[in-house]
């Protein structure tokens, strides 16, 4: 039951504060498409997502309607493509010219799961999926790819992280006439989760059921709200208890969409994905959260610290609401659309090194960041590698979604659109690592590894 002061204070949050649902998103197993002809193959995944998620947009927007909560976006994620092209050859492109023609049918706004897995190599399908990521996303509109490259149980591809520059690269030189937004879409994981609603890095686990429903909530303006009435003085242990009360009262909202979508589409409930994304709209940013804890600008010495207690008391709060918290998580950084990280890196007080270690207390990773055109794709598979490092030996999920600026001089900025934003070109370190990624094979699993 809810108390007339809760309803009020939600509805604040909404008019005011920015609260949203970011997402609903269904997840759908492809396993039963595969067919050694990938025409009927095609055919198969075009008419099983239609079936299941023809009527996602209309439940959404109806649920939208009923409680007066704002959900942004409606999303499909799928079995990782790569598994479906191992069993019936032929050019991976076709699927991705399906899942984008069935995601305009159906009137959603991203499909993802154009992904492989190849954390500890690759078997059938995953090297010509990963070839055709650039022509994929540049030939469509709402596909979205991913490619985890490491584990902590089973170390770093760094054959894959090779490949995997070049193809950052490529996807943002094919579509720099759409201020590279290709690159914009793609996502290189270490640790990703099989459950994740959010995109460019959802896809359907083949540990998932055949069809779910997974929500993912955001709040930062509602967080930062909470922690402007807080006096200046107030012991850091007062904010994280207003932190965690803070985020059960979202998870709260985001379990009762969660649940209300899973009942009107018959589908299983999964999880519930407490992040807090951001949006460019003001007020809606992590940066000034920090900020609001004491920082003088998020980039500052302390702004590590900060977020590992904004992380910390984010997951406290949300797992008191719902038994169903899972995919990533936490606080996203992504800089492009996070006006507060944007003004971070503009007065120079946030730099990649500084993001870099963020990242080891944060989800997920290095996102939405503008890196100088003529970054090499060595570079690129450097800042790939460092990052997958961070998340295999500390056991989360870490990942980098960097943009090449084709095109750009050095102080433009790129503008997105929407909800991705825009972002200045981030200076960065451009030494050379290529005899270091040359070397290809496979980075040895860290010791905590071994935990049976």
């Amino acid at each position: 039951m809810f108390t007339n002061d809760e309803i009020l204070e939600t509805i604040n949050m909404i008019n005011k504060e920015n609260l949203d649902i970011r997402t609903i998103t269904m997840g759908i197993s492809l396993l039963d498409c595969m067919d050694a002809d990938i025409d009927k193959s095609c055919q198969k995944v075009y008419n099983k997502i239609y079936n299941k998620a023809h009527d996602l947009v209309k439940v959404g927007n109806l649920l939208q309607q009923t409680y007066g909560i704002p959900i942004i976006n409606k999303r499909v994620s799928v079995t990782p493509i790569a598994m479906l092209v191992g069993v019936s050859g032929g050019d991976p492109v076709k699927y991705a010219i399906t899942l984008d023609k069935v995601a305009h049918d159906i009137g959603i706004d991203f499909i993802g799961g154009y992904s492989a897995l190849v954390q500890k190599g690759f078997s059938a399908g995953d090297l010509e999926l990963i070839k055709s990521i650039p022509e994929a996303l540049s030939k469509t509109n709402l596909v979205c790819s991913s490619v985890n490259v490491g584990s902590t149980r089973a170390g770093i591809n760094l054959d894959a992280v090779k490949m995997m520059g070049q193809v950052v690269l490529d996807c943002a030189k094919l579509t720099k006439d759409k201020n590279c937004i290709g690159a914009g879409k793609l996502v290189v994981f270490c640790n990703a989760v099989e459950d994740n609603p959010f995109m460019a890095g959802a896809f359907h686990g083949v540990g998932e059921a055949d069809t779910v429903i997974n929500v993912g909530v955001s709040g930062p303006g509602v967080v930062r709200a909470a922690l402007k009435k807080v006096p200046k003085d107030a012991p850091i242990s007062e904010i994280a208890d207003i932190i965690k009360n803070t985020a059960f009262k979202i998870t709260r909202m985001g379990q009762l969409i969660g649940s209300e979508a899973s009942k009107r589409l018959n589908v299983p409930f999964g999880i519930v994905d407490l992040s807090l994304a951001p949006t460019p709209a003001i007020g809606d940013s992590v940066a000034h959260i920090l900020e609001e804890i004491g920082l003088e600008s998020c980039g500052a010495y302390g702004t590590t610290a900060c977020l590992a207690m904004l992380n910390d008391a984010v997951k406290k709060g949300g797992v008191m609401a719902s038994s169903r918290v899972g995919g990533l998580s936490g606080a996203f950084i992504p800089v492009s659309e996070d006006q507060g990280m944007i003004d971070a890196q503009k007065r120079g007080s946030l730099c990649m090194e500084k993001l870099e270690a963020m990242t080891a207390v944060c989800s997920v990773g290095l996102d939405m960041i503008v890196i100088p055109g003529d970054t090499t794709p060595e570079v690129i598979s450097g800042i790939i590698a460092d990052e997958a490092a961070i998340g295999m030996v500390n056991s989360k999920t870490t990942a980098v979604r960097v943009i090449p600026a084709i095109g750009f001089k050095d102080d433009e900025e790129i503008n997105f659109g929407g909800l991705l934003g825009y972002g200045p070109i981030m200076k960065i370190n451009k030494y050379s690592c290529k005899t270091f990624i040359d070397r290809g094979g496979q980075i040895p699993a860290p010791l905590q590894s071994l935990k049976n």
